[in-house]
């Protein structure tokens, strides 16, 4: 990429200005007196919305979280409110985690919002990000806000954009109200504040939402929760405020909560990542797992939409599911739940998408289930919600271990998802089974599936160049044989064309369009290839499958896939 150092000066300097605070005006003139590195990563572009949001560093810059980027946003985010319903009392709900600023940063967005004449609901303290896209429907608002960078690194700061449905933006409203943002100067951000307009709330909605997890992820004939041994931690994040309640008011009364990491640190200090896809995130639960005998670990993001789940395998070892696993036994259990009430129809189905495992599609097949496939992100299943008003959903989930119960949320939620997730366990339990025997059910009966993800950190001005040419690249010269299985078909998703490459055919793939490639091999081999929409990194999915005949074989069956899986990296010189 090519940099204009006289253009990125000119926007530092329009930084200078009275618009801007002394201490920002203080902040730019030392990058630009020091002729600083981080004057160009700063001010080389401005910080756009990806496919959760805005999310960046914080600092001073265009191309950073601060007040005037998130107050040009919000400017951007009213006019555009304004113009969309002219003649309608708005209302807009906002939420923020326990990162540093985020406080900070909601009241500025709802000081933004009341100058606008928009009534505002603003949490009094941290919620979860699920609760927001709840309280948007509960109170009839028309957009909802929630400040959060979920799993980012401490130094980051991000911003999610939600419709009145609940779901975040999706198109058209994302591009329309990314124009409005762009139409605008700093100058014109009306910061003076309407207090009268903004309204604190907090257990009136906590106690409603709480109501709706339980309604939705508690099974009504479940008798033994006494007997189930849970081990959470929200790795310092805002489901602290709601996880343990909502277990407590489900019936769960053997809770231990890693004490380490139970208050809020937009820090982080027990671990290196805040993210629950990664093993070393949950150490310390496991650790506290194995020293109780705990049935099941749990963690959360920061936000409290991801969550990850470890349960112990057939050799009495805890073992961290992926999110594919988890999102699999959660959509047996909820379908089969449907089955055994007498409710399938053939009106129902499941949310999934197009880099998660197949295995829901096979389950979801197997009971009539129909199962709608969208774009990476919870806010294209939160559009097949809406989408699709006259057929029930259901659940779904995404392999970024996330998953949503029913349509209550229109976001992944780690509240009902934890509450399922134990009600899973605990309902195994009473049947002389477990949550891990459970999976290998599901095995037996639909293949052995096996995800792996790798995801390739490209920073900075020439990181998003670097992952352009690497599409670009696979583009130009597909992949014709992964591990001696050849190659069916290439799914260009920028394209949106699904090529067969043995017979050369291609057929439209219906699904907006996006900067993806997926490769599938005859045998049901799967890789994926797709530019991170929130971080700067290249992500890599892999899915192999074979038949399991035994669970006895099941440690065998899963050392070839993963065998399989190490071979096809080493082939893509990864």
């Amino acid at each position: 990429m090519s940099i204009d150092n006289t253009q990125i000066l000119n926007n530092a300097k329009e930084w200078l200005s009275d618009t801007f605070d002394t201490e920002t005006q203080k902040e730019v003139q030392e990058l630009i007196d020091t002729n600083s590195d981080q004057l160009t990563e700063k001010f080389y572009k401005n910080i756009a919305f990806g496919t959760g949001g805005m999310r960046g560093i914080m600092g001073a810059g265009t191309n950073r979280i601060n007040k005037y980027t998130l107050g040009r946003s919000t400017q951007g985010l009213s006019n555009y409110l304004i113009k969309t319903f002219p003649d309608k009392e708005l209302k807009v709900a906002i939420a923020f985690d326990c990162r540093h600023n985020s406080k900070k940063f909601a009241k500025i967005v709802a000081d933004i919002f009341s100058a606008n004449n928009i009534k505002v609901f603003l949490f009094e303290d941290l919620r979860a990000t699920p609760e927001l896209s709840f309280a948007v429907r509960h109170l009839n608002c028309d957009a909802g806000i929630v400040l959060t960078a979920s799993h980012n690194p401490p130094e980051y700061n991000g911003y999610k954009v939600y419709w009145n449905d609940g779901g975040q933006i999706v198109p058209p409203q994302d591009g329309e109200i990314i124009n409005e943002v762009n139409k605008l100067d700093f100058s014109e951000i009306k910061f003076n504040s309407n207090e009268a307009l903004i309204e604190i709330i907090g257990e009136e909605i906590d106690t409603v939402f709480i109501d709706g997890c339980i309604n939705n992820g508690k099974l009504p004939t479940l008798k033994n929760r006494d007997d189930l041994k849970i081990v959470f931690t929200s790795l310092h994040g805002t489901s602290i405020v709601s996880i343990p309640e909502t277990l407590k008011r489900a019936g769960y009364t053997d809770v231990h909560i890693v004490e380490e990491q139970r208050e809020p640190n937009g820090d982080f200090p027990t671990v290196k990542s805040p993210n629950p896809e990664e093993p070393a995130a949950l150490k310390m639960a496991t650790d506290l797992a194995d020293k109780i005998n705990g049935d099941i670990v749990i963690g959360t993001d920061p936000d409290c939409d991801r969550l990850g789940v470890a349960v112990r395998n057939m050799k009495g070892e805890m073992t961290l599911l992926n999110g594919n696993q988890t999102m699999a036994v959660m959509t047996n259990f909820l379908i089969k739940k449907w089955k055994d009430e007498g409710r399938l129809n053939k009106n129902q189905f499941i949310g999934s998408t197009i880099v998660s495992t197949e295995l829901v599609d096979r389950i979801a097949d197997s009971y009539g289930v129909e199962t709608k496939i969208g774009l990476t992100g919870f806010k294209w299943i939160a559009k097949m919600v809406r989408d699709f008003e006259s057929m029930d959903f259901i659940g779904g989930g995404e392999e970024s271990f996330g998953y949503m119960v029913g349509d209550f949320v229109r976001d992944k939620d780690a509240v009902t998802a934890t509450l399922l997730a134990c009600e899973i366990a605990a309902t195994a339990n009473e049947n002389g089974s477990s949550f891990y025997q459970e999976l290998l059910e599901i095995y037996l009966e639909h293949n052995f599936y096996k995800e792996h993800l790798i995801s390739i950190v490209k920073k900075g001005i020439n990181g998003a160049q670097e992952i352009k040419q690497m599409l670009s690249e696979m583009r130009g010269n597909p992949i014709t044989e992964i591990d001696g299985e050849k190659v069916e078909f290439m799914y260009d998703y920028q394209s949106s064309i699904k090529k067969n490459l043995i017979t050369g055919e291609e057929t439209t793939i219906d699904i907006p369009k996006s900067n993806v490639l997926i490769y599938h091999t005859k045998n049901g081999t799967r890789v994926a290839a797709r530019p991170s929409g929130t971080e700067p990194k290249i992500k890599f999915y892999f899915s192999v499958n074979t038949p399991l005949d035994t669970i006895e074989n099941a440690t065998s069956v899963e050392k070839e896939l993963d065998a399989k899986i190490q071979r096809i990296i080493k082939e893509m010189k990864l």
